[in-house]
């Protein structure tokens, strides 16, 4: 009995010592990473001093975080498909895409860059620009590029505009509307995958796609890119005037731009795994598919409302859906690849979920009124 217990305590120690192996040796790969991470939220303490340090602080931040967290589902099959290409014609393109789309906005809604998402046309918002920012306005992009990092596809929507809410009504509109996406997202893919597997499958057997479905996939990629801009450019403008200069404008494109050849550079970075690990989601049909229902729902909610959306969770949908579909579909006995989509699927909700729960954690931090609505509905229902 004294050897069984004492055999359990060995392999407990094991244990950790292992975990705290692995966890130095990551911190060591890491230390770039984790030093630019210190500092900047030492910084970030200072920049709450100035307003304009803090604003322009904010948004350099913003500007490559949220690009670089929303890759997986604006860029991330771009990314994904056209891995033999070289990485400057693919910035080249998106670059030029970004300019052309938010150029557009500056003009005709008079200097505002975000399509109406902050700013309706009475000049009101949900999502005043403040006087004062605070530490946590300034640290949610840092936040975001640290969840970036750990693979972890979050809802830049949530995390960026919510520290910016005027109430909890600008919150709670953005998580409604995310959430009915979401769900809309993942039945219309069941349904395009499931319905069509057998004959997507028949075609996509062959070995080589016909020389059309590059421009094709091309064409719907640059589309998403710009549609996507036009939803989630708030979330990186939000740290600006709601009416931008001239001079302003072209930081703001600028910096975007580079950000993008940046992310491009890398490939996409790490978080770039939750598109890859997708079944055939290289195979540039597949990839056309997906992007091409993605777009389709984006203009929908686009048209639908100026109420910010989360593209994570369309996205997000629209995987989860096609994952589901073709698990469920193919010919295959057993449940291993179905438990595999279903962890997969899950573990992509459980991180968007987390999210959203730091998501409103920054936002009462920064706004009293939010954090009283917020303990008072804990309180009713816990």
């Amino acid at each position: 009995m004294k050897a069984k217990a004492n055999q359990l305590a060995s392999r407990r120690k094991n244990l950790g010592t292992n975990i705290y192996l692995n966890l130095l040796e990551r911190a060591v790969q890491e230390r770039t990473f984790l030093i630019i991470i210190g500092l900047a939220l030492l910084l970030a303490a200072f920049a709450t001093l100035n307003r304009n340090m803090a604003m322009w602080f904010g948004f350099a931040f913003a500007a490559y975080a949220a690009v670089a967290n929303d890759s997986i589902q604006s860029l991330g099959t771009f990314i994904e498909s056209n891995r033999h290409r070289p990485w400057y014609v693919l910035w080249l393109f998106t670059g030029i895409i970004l300019i052309c789309t938010l150029t557009f906005s500056y003009i005709y809604f008079d200097g505002d860059v975000t399509y109406r998402r902050l700013l309706d046309a009475n000049g009101h918002t949900k999502y005043p620009h403040p006087e004062q920012f605070s530490y946590f306005q300034i640290i949610a992009p840092v936040v975001l590029l640290i969840l970036t990092r750990l693979r972890m596809p979050v809802s830049t929507t949530f995390l960026l505009l919510s520290v910016f809410s005027s109430s909890s009504s600008g919150v709670s509109s953005i998580i409604h509307k995310s959430l009915t996406a979401y769900l809309l997202a993942f039945v219309l893919s069941f349904v395009i995958w499931y319905a069509g597997y057998n004959t997507i499958r028949k075609y996509f057997k062959k070995r080589k796609a016909h020389a059309v479905w590059p421009v094709i996939q091309w064409v719907i990629s640059g589309a998403l890119w710009s549609v996507w801009l036009m939803q989630d450019g708030a979330n990186i403008a939000v740290f600006l005037p709601r009416t931008l200069s001239l001079v302003q404008f072209l930081i703001f494109t600028g910096t975007i731009f580079m950000g993008l050849g940046l992310l491009f550079y890398l490939r996409g970075d790490k978080i770039q795994q939750v598109v890859s690990e997708k079944i055939r989601i290289a195979d540039v049909r597949a990839a056309t598919l997906v992007d091409f229902t993605y777009v389709l729902l984006l203009i929908y909610k686009l048209l639908d409302s100026t109420i910010p959306l989360s593209t994570t969770w369309v996205f997000l949908g629209v995987i989860g859906g096609r994952e589901i579909a073709v698990n469920i579909a193919r010919s295959k006995k057993g449940f291993k690849h179905k438990r595999k989509a279903l962890r997969i699927i899950g573990r992509d909700l459980l991180y968007a979920t987390i999210g959203l729960v730091i998501s409103v954690a920054l936002a009462a931090g920064a706004n009293p009124g939010i954090r009283k609505d917020v303990l008072e509905f804990l309180s009713i229902n816990f």
